[in-house]
């Protein structure tokens, strides 16, 4: 599936999102980026319980791991989470900078550094959540040639950061959250 890399942003909701979306990923999927707004205390026993249902693996992401594929990479509750390129590989940073609206980790910083290093390579996904964080990002991949899905209004929690992105044209595909993987695994098989 080349160097594609999947980044996702999700909110209220989102924990049930996530479990949906990843325990349906094929063990050797690319790799996934993921900013859950989510408290420090909980992100890694939930990238374990994670690890635990998916054929991926899911682990809590730490500064300067090299992004591999059938790798799934949470942003831990007190960081954000973004990804640079370095001799030719791509890795993840992680840094204490101030909360990006309202959030660290916030799914604005990860879909910016997407829209930057991976440009075409970036496939976005926009879960359930309250707000609008990663949706002006969101349209920042889009422009940099990214193919980007949000989950529908019926299956979220909360419509909010979906709506927001559709709302700027930031989205290519409205999906319900069952179907996601699969239109996910289309867009791969696709860009092959």
């Amino acid at each position: 599936m080349g160097e594609k890399i999947i980044v996702v942003g999700s909110s209220t909701g989102g924990t049930e999102a996530l479990k949906t979306f990843l325990s349906g990923m094929p063990e050797r999927a690319p790799a996934i980026l993921i900013a859950q707004h989510m408290p420090e205390l909980f992100t890694r026993s939930f990238a374990e319980r994670l690890d635990q249902l998916c054929a991926m693996q899911v682990k809590e992401a730490g500064q300067h791991e090299d992004i591999v594929a059938g790798c799934v990479y949470l942003a831990p509750g007190h960081s954000h989470l973004s990804l640079e390129r370095v001799a030719g590989k791509f890795r993840t940073v992680l840094s204490k900078d101030p909360p990006v609206n309202r959030h660290r980790p916030s799914v604005e910083v990860l879909f910016l550094s997407a829209a930057r290093y991976l440009g075409a390579n970036a496939i976005g996904v926009m879960l359930t959540g309250m707000g609008k964080d990663g949706a002006a990002a969101m349209l920042k991949m889009k422009q940099a040639g990214a193919y980007n899905f949000a989950q529908d209004e019926a299956s979220c929690v909360v419509f909010g950061m979906p709506r927001e992105a559709i709302a700027l044209g930031a989205v290519d595909e409205i999906v319900p959250l069952p179907r996601m993987v699969e239109r996910v695994l289309a867009r791969l098989a696709l860009d092959r």
